[in-house]
């Protein structure tokens, strides 16, 4: 699994990295919070890199990116992605966002119409009644010690720097504390075909899914036996589905490919 291409480019105002994977019709890889691209997406890669040219990118304050201090906002991450794929030549592509990148994609098919193929919106909202109970409560609460010792790990490894894994933290923290529901609007106006997946153990609610699938035209729905991402990734502690994974993984590539 090595890239054809890695490298940093001036965006907005921060270098932000990425790098690119295989050829063919290019699809965009958005992390989760807390996390970077490798973390959430090597399985993905490891059995997409032959079928398609793969990007994957380190958002603000993530990874091997540079920090901002300013708030995160889904808005920014959409701003960034758009603009680093106009200097790698990329001029429309299909998106899979993992959780808060799952947002992402759906801010970047809302406001860059013309740059998006398909979407894949994995483990995402848009509401905070969608998320389970507790969930916004408990990030009121978030402390750096409950922060996840692999996001930590991860972090440390790619850039050791330990004030800028607590700024990582400290940003994440403040976007979901400080989310303000979207109106439906933001998912009806989406035009590109989208699968949406989740997890029917998952910190949002099977339903609130389907109620986002509802709002998306040409849009499929899947839901998996399983908790957050670990349809796509190990889990924290290392455990691997590697039967679901599979499958997760075939049906993204036949959705893509239809």
């Amino acid at each position: 699994m090595n890239p054809v291409e890695k490298g940093y480019k001036q965006v907005n105002g921060i270098q932000m990295y990425y790098e690119m994977y295989g050829a063919g019709k290019p699809l965009v890889l958005i992390h989760g919070g807390g996390s970077s691209f490798l973390f959430d997406y090597k399985e993905a890669i490891a059995r997409l890199e032959n079928k398609f040219q793969l990007i994957g990118i380190d958002l603000q304050n993530h990874g091997r990116s540079e920090h901002r201090d300013i708030p995160e906002t889904f808005e920014q991450d959409a701003r960034d992605v758009a603009a680093l794929l106009s200097e790698i030549n990329i001029k429309k592509a299909s998106f899979w966002g993992f959780s808060n990148g799952g947002n992402t994609v759906l801010q970047i098919a809302h406001l860059f119409p013309d740059i998006v193929e398909k979407l894949v919106v994995a483990s995402a909202f848009y509401k905070r009644s969608g998320m389970i109970d507790g969930f916004f409560e408990g990030m009121q609460e978030a402390t750096f010690d409950t922060m996840p010792e692999p996001f930590k790990i991860n972090f440390l490894n790619l850039n050791p720097d330990f004030s800028k894994l607590e700024n990582l933290f400290d940003k994440d923290c403040k976007r979901m504390q400080t989310f303000e529901d979207w109106d439906d609007e933001v998912l009806a106006s989406i035009a590109s075909p989208a699968l949406f997946i989740s997890g029917d153990k998952d910190v949002m609610k099977p339903e609130h899914t389907v109620a986002m699938w509802r709002l998306v035209k040409n849009s499929q729905l899947m839901i998996l036996p399983a908790t957050h991402g670990t349809y796509m990734m190990a889990d924290f502690d290392g455990s691997i589905d590697t039967h679901l994974i599979d499958f997760t993984v075939k049906e993204i590539e036949n959705f893509l490919n239809k």
